[in-house]
């Protein structure tokens, strides 16, 4: 009787199925194992340097990250006040983006002062042409002068020349001026001395208000006292109420 033939001697399996892909060549299989073998792993250790420099950074973040939370809670906080100064300013922007400067001129400029009583005034035009270092050209010319606490001018004109530092407005053409009592008055030309509240006319003027009608040949007025001179050929016609008293 015979032995049967032992398969593990032989290291095939007489009813298995052969696969190529499971094929490996010793130079695979020394690789493979030099992967997972514990012997062949090093791990490098931080050096001098790198530790310093790690501390550092932990260091400054430990400033800088605190720091950061503040500043947003700072802009989160402030965020509000913001806001209101921006619409605070819309209509001066609104203004500022009225007002242009061209060729040495300005369109709608605005020139302020004060009378010698502090009494606030106002020059204004829809243009400017700046002629010399004193002497300012105007267009459509209206002074706001403001007399007392109760009493207050208004002057308009087709042109003008405002002298600025010495305070002296010239006006030409359609020259009206409107006090807040209802006198109103007209005249070809008028200079307004604007730190004495005094107007003064060299042409023809006509004048209505609460005591009458007046045509002059000039006129002289100190709006502060009150005084009003006339120059012949003059008219003047009262109302009823003046001629009773």
């Amino acid at each position: 009787m015979t032995d049967p033939t032992d398969d593990r001697d032989t290291g095939t399996d007489p009813g298995g199925i052969q696969r190529e892909d499971y094929a490996r060549s010793a130079a695979d299989i020394e690789r493979q194992r030099s992967i997972f073998d514990q012997s062949t792993r090093t791990r490098l250790l931080p050096n001098a340097e790198s530790l310093a420099r790690r501390q550092t950074i932990l260091r400054s973040a430990k400033w800088v990250l605190p720091l950061l939370a503040l500043v947003l809670l700072g802009s989160i906080a402030a965020w509000p006040a913001v806001e209101r100064a921006v619409i605070m300013h819309t209509g001066t922007m609104a203004q500022m983006s009225r007002v242009r400067v061209k060729s040495g001129s300005m369109l709608n400029p605005t020139y302020r002062g004060l009378d010698d009583h502090d009494h606030p005034y106002m020059v204004t035009a829809d243009e400017a042409r700046q002629i010399s270092n004193e002497r300012i050209d105007l267009t459509n010319a209206a002074a706001d002068i403001l007399l007392d606490d109760r009493n207050w001018l208004y002057v308009t004109a087709r042109d003008g020349v405002y002298i600025q530092h010495s305070q002296l407005l010239n006006l030409t053409h359609d020259v009206t001026l409107y006090r807040n009592d209802g006198t109103i008055m007209l005249t070809p030309s008028a200079d307004i001395d604007m730190r004495h509240n005094i107007i003064v006319s060299d042409s023809w003027i006509h004048g209505e208000g609460p005591i009458g009608t007046i045509d002059a040949g000039g006129s002289m007025l100190d709006t502060r006292g009150g005084i009003m001179l006339f120059r012949g050929p003059g008219r003047m016609i009262l109302n009823a109420a003046e001629r009773s008293n």
